[in-house]
C-alpha cells in the first residue's frame, strides 16, 4: 500500500514538471512571435511590408489628352502601382483641407522600391496646384501628356455634352460656345484648357523643366510602346514594358493592353465619336492656336504635328 502511494506521488511530480516546461515554452514562443497591427492583417510577410505612400510621380494633365491610357499603360510595369481613381487633392479645396494623411490614404499599397503614381488631369490648368505639389514633394516627377489642342477641345466638349445628355440637361452646340460674332471666343473654358503654354509657364515657375516629362498623346494612340519606353527612362524604371503588352483592337480602333495572359481595353468613353464641328470653324480654331502652340513648342524644346 505504501509503495503504491509513493509511486502515485512520483508520477504526479513528473507530470507537474512536464507541465511547467510546456507552459514556459508556450510563453517563450508567444513573446518571440511577431505582433500584427490592424493595418497589417495578412499572414503574408510581403504584404506586411506594404504601406500607402505619397506618389513619387503624378500625371498632371492634360484633360482629354490620354491620361487614363497613360496611367493604365504605366501600370503594366511591375514596379508601379497606381491610384485607380482621380484624387483631385491639390485642385479641390475640400480635399486639400483634409491634409496629406487623407491624400496618402487614397494611394495604393506598395512594397518598398515600388513607385506610386497618381493622375488628375485637372491639376495642369489649376493655378494653385504647382506650389502645393512642390510643398508635398519638391522631387516628385511630373508627366504631362498633350495632344492636338483643337482635337482636345472637341473631345472636352464631347465629354461634357455626353454627361449633360445622360442627365437630360440641355447644352449648346459647340460652334455657339466656340464662336462669338464669327470669331473665336477666348473666354470659352475648353479653349482656355488648350492654351498649354500658359499653364506650363506656371509649373515652370516652381519646377525645373527636367522634372516634367512631356508625352505625345497622339503618338501614344498610334504606337504606345515608344512613348512608354521614354516614360520608363524618365521615371528611372528598369525596362519591363514590351511591344507584346499591346495589341490593336480593330473594333475599338485603338490599342488594348496584355499582361500575364489577360487583356484590358479602356472603357467605352475612349474613342467616343466627336461632336460635329464645321470645316470653317475648325480652320479658325487652328489659326487661333498657331501662336500659342509655337510658344509651347519653344518651352518644351520640341514640336508636334498639330493643325
Amino acid at each position: 500500500m505504501l509503495w503504491t502511494v509513493l509511486l502515485a506521488l512520483l508520477l504526479l511530480l513528473l507530470l507537474q514538471t512536464q507541465l511547467s516546461v510546456c507552459l514556459r515554452e508556450l510563453r517563450t514562443g508567444a513573446s518571440s512571435s511577431p505582433v500584427y497591427s490592424p493595418s497589417s492583417s495578412s499572414s503574408s510577410s510581403s504584404y506586411n511590408a506594404t504601406q500607402q505612400r505619397l506618389p513619387g510621380a503624378i500625371i498632371i494633365g492634360v484633360r482629354k489628352g490620354g491620361t487614363r491610357a497613360l496611367l493604365e499603360m504605366l501600370n503594366l510595369h511591375p514596379d508601379v502601382e497606381v491610384a485607380k481613381a482621380e484624387v483631385h487633392y491639390f485642385n479641390v479645396e475640400e480635399h486639400y483641407r483634409r491634409g496629406l494623411a487623407w491624400y496618402r490614404a487614397q494611394m495604393p499599397f506598395t512594397l518598398p522600391g515600388q513607385l506610386t503614381v497618381e493622375k488628375t488631369p485637372g491639376y495642369f490648368a489649376a493655378p494653385q496646384v504647382p506650389a502645393r505639389v512642390w510643398d508635398m514633394n519638391p522631387a516628385v516627377q511630373l508627366l504631362l501628356i498633350v495632344r492636338d489642342p483643337a482635337e482636345r477641345l472637341v473631345s472636352d466638349y464631347t465629354q461634357v455634352l455626353h454627361n449633360r445628355l445622360t442627365r437630360h440637361k440641355p447644352y449648346q452646340p459647340l460652334e455657339e460656345l466656340l464662336l462669338h460674332k464669327g470669331h473665336i471666343d477666348p473666354g470659352y473654358k475648353a479653349l482656355q484648357r488648350s492654351l498649354y503654354h500658359q499653364h506650363l509657364a506656371r509649373w515652370l515657375e516652381v519646377f525645373p523643366r527636367e522634372q516634367i516629362h512631356v508625352v505625345d498623346g497622339d503618338a501614344l494612340i498610334r504606337d504606345p510602346f515608344p512613348e512608354l519606353r521614354k516614360a520608363e527612362r524618365f521615371l528611372d524604371l528598369p525596362p519591363r514594358i514590351n511591344p507584346s503588352n499591346f495589341y490593336y483592337n480593330t473594333t475599338k480602333g485603338f490599342y488594348c493592353l496584355l499582361s500575364a495572359g489577360h487583356d484590358k481595353c479602356l472603357d467605352e468613353s475612349k474613342g467616343r465619336p466627336h461632336a460635329p464641328l464645321s470645316t470653317q470653324a475648325l480652320k479658325k480654331l487652328c489659326r487661333y492656336f498657331r501662336k500659342p502652340n509655337k510658344l509651347f513648342f519653344e518651352m518644351v524644346g520640341r514640336s508636334f504635328s498639330w493643325c
